[in-house]
């Protein structure tokens, strides 16, 4: 039997915890945040022609971007329901205050899958999207460009025979640079409300959003926005202090207006 000192046992004990399973090799998100994607790319549409990404982006409209397939057995369905549920619950509509732009990562899959998916989950949103939710396939090989460039990384299982690929939706600037990434099958619906703004430069939102996204920051651990401290004090000390300033006014105000006690004479 082998022996291993206590250092290189923990060290061997420390990889098999954490090797990856085969089927996730290869799999992950590597953020770009703040680079530009390159919208001249060109995909097919769901009517079966070819349009450049950037026909899908409009000026001051942020995007969320996502990589699914449409045959997917599992995970693909769980983050799309999951981006449907959380846009019905947003109180911004897709087509209206930004885009939607759906890409599938299997070459092999045609555009008659994407009007399908495309039917099912407009229904489902239940709202006109004025044609502001594409689903697209891919177009000699663009697909993974596109996901290169956002870091997007995933790759062919043959034990499977499914594409394995990670659950996480990008938000990218109307000019095509990439804001944000959200993580999961469900999001929270204040995570998306934020992440939008974010993404349409202070273009989108109400004066409570951005009050809210001065509040909040987003947290790469905890894969969404959270409560910013110092920036929470800050703003309690400025309402403390106004709060301080309304009090001491009105209670100058009030001792100047105060009849004088009888008895004490004015000086004129």
């Amino acid at each position: 039997m082998a022996l291993f000192a206590p250092g290189l046992l923990a060290q061997v004990l420390f990889a098999q915890v954490n090797q990856l399973p085969s089927e996730l090799v290869g799999v992950d998100v590597v953020e770009h945040i703040g680079e530009k994607v390159d919208l001249d790319l060109q995909f097919t549409a769901e009517n079966g022609y070819q349009i450049p990404l950037k026909q899908l982006f409009h000026k001051g409209k942020p995007v969320l971007l996502n990589f699914v397939y449409y045959r997917c057995p599992m995970l693909c369905n769980l983050v799309l329901n999951g981006q449907t549920a959380a846009l019905r619950d947003l109180a911004w509509t897709v087509g209206k205050e930004f885009d939607v732009v759906t890409i599938s990562i299997a070459p092999e899959e045609q555009f008659n899958l994407a009007q399908a998916k495309k039917k099912y989950y407009l229904e489902t949103y239940g709202r006109p999207t004025s044609g502001g939710w594409s689903f697209l396939t891919d177009f000699q090989g663009n697909t993974k460009r596109l996901a290169d460039q956002v870091g997007f990384q995933y790759r062919w299982d043959e034990k499977t025979q499914q594409w394995a690929h990670a659950a996480a939706v990008m938000l990218l600037t109307p000019d095509g640079r990439i804001s944000r990434y959200l993580y999961g099958v469900r999001f929270k619906d204040r995570d998306l409300r934020l992440g939008l703004t974010e993404a349409s430069e202070g273009k989108l939102g109400s004066v409570g959003d951005k009050l809210l996204l001065f509040c909040f920051h987003y947290d790469p651990e905890a894969k969404g926005y959270v409560p910013f401290a110092r920036n929470i004090m800050k703003i309690g000390g400025a309402l403390s202090a106004v709060l301080l300033g309304v009090v001491l006014s009105f209670l100058f105000r009030r001792e100047r207006h105060a009849p004088l006690p009888s008895g004490v004479a004015t000086v004129k």
